[in-house]
């Protein structure tokens, strides 16, 4: 954050081939699958994926999550216990819009996604996994000429929002058992020499989710045992190697009951991670930025604000990504500040609605916008 520039990165999913993408539905599909060959292919995706990275000028780059089915539900395949029921939640807000809950849940990705709820006790399966992931990574930084790299894994809390608890006494008990399972995934990552992203959409989402029934007090209360949660499962890494993403849900929806940052944010900075990404650019939250006239940032804590959009295949112009960095600059300063983008552009694996290509032109725009900040900046 001290490079006299504002720095560049992104939240974590980027698309797959389509020869990947089958072998992820054949994977979540329980067919049979030569495993050599898809590791060779997935070390493949992520050399490629990081070169368009570091081509489009990013500053910290990541695997792209090549290695995953989705964001969240890759952790059943790395820890023992999920062995019950399927699991379903709605969205609030497209509950009142059948067309537009009709156009999300026929999504490839969704359609394949296995989210088997926890029905025996969480321990470690697989640490391989992981390992394998961050070797692929660095060599591929290495060979690509990348700086910085970071890798993302589920929260505790979004875990349990996907797999649903059949099995532990209380809510309490199974969350941090979860935080229990994935701190063995947080420190071989963090081992590794590779920043730890923590993707916690149920700090936000989950309002409007699995909590869409309670209060805002009841959620917020909610929000803080899932926080807590973090912190214990990080509590071994230097809160300088952290970052967490939070986001009110990656789909093309209404989004207007989504929860105000504002009623949230005194929580999310209990959090141990040092960085914030949170959705600054869509049409639902590019205003927020105006909160940070009153909300102040703790020492220490950084903010990573998504400059791009996610969701739709409009190149955002780099002058308007300097803008909005801007608006943060001076809110918060500059040395506090990198610029992101909203959320992953694949978070299930054959989902995402912006065309390949202009990914990686969005990509593009956001180092050229924040070369332009910078220089308005630190000139």
């Amino acid at each position: 954050m001290s490079a006299g520039r504002f720095l560049t990165t992104h939240v974590g999913s980027l698309p797959r081939e389509d020869d990947l993408v089958e072998i992820m539905f054949a994977k979540e599909d329980g067919l049979p699958l030569d495993l050599e060959a898809v590791d060779r292919r997935i070390e493949q995706a992520v050399d490629y994926v990081v070169g368009k990275q570091v081509g489009a000028g990013l500053d910290i780059v990541n695997d792209g999550e090549q290695s995953k089915p989705s964001y969240a539900t890759y952790i059943k395949d790395r820890l023992h216990g999920f062995g019950g029921t399927g699991n379903s939640y709605g969205f609030q807000d497209i509950e009142d819009f059948p067309d537009t809950k009709a156009r999300i849940f026929s999504d490839p990705g969704r359609r394949h996604r296995k989210t088997p709820a926890c029905n025996a006790p969480i321990t470690v399966k697989d640490m391989t996994a992981v390992e394998r992931d961050a070797t692929n990574l660095n060599n591929a930084v290495e060979k690509k000429g990348g700086k910085h790299a970071f890798m993302s894994a589920a929260s505790p809390g979004v875990t349990a929002l996907f797999f649903a608890n059949e099995y532990y006494d209380s809510d309490e008990d199974y969350l941090f058992a979860l935080a229990e399972g994935l701190r063995h995934e947080y420190e071989a990552i963090a081992n590794a020499g590779i920043i730890l992203q923590i993707d916690c959409p149920d700090l936000a989402m989950g309002r409007h989710t699995q909590f869409r029934e309670l209060t805002l007090t009841q959620f917020r209360d909610r929000m803080m045992l899932n926080i807590e949660a973090i912190n214990r499962a990080t509590a071994n890494i230097p809160e300088d190697q952290l970052r967490m993403h939070m986001c009110w849900g990656n789909y093309p929806g209404p989004h207007h009951c989504d929860v105000p940052f504002n009623d949230i944010i005194d929580l999310v900075w209990r959090a141990r991670p040092h960085a914030i990404q949170f959705e600054a650019a869509n049409p639902r939250h590019a205003h927020e930025f105006a909160m940070f006239e009153s909300v102040k940032l703790p020492d220490g804590k950084k903010l990573i604000p998504g400059v791009v959009e996610c969701q739709s295949n409009y190149i955002e112009h780099p002058d308007l990504i300097a803008q909005r960095i801007g608006r943060y600059a001076d809110l918060v300063g500059r040395d506090n500040v990198m610029a992101g983008v909203d959320c992953g552009f694949s978070i299930h694996a054959g989902s995402g609605g912006v065309d390949r290509d202009i990914v990686w032109a969005k990509m593009q725009a956001l180092a050229e916008g924040a070369a332009i900040a910078s220089r308005k900046y630190w000139s």
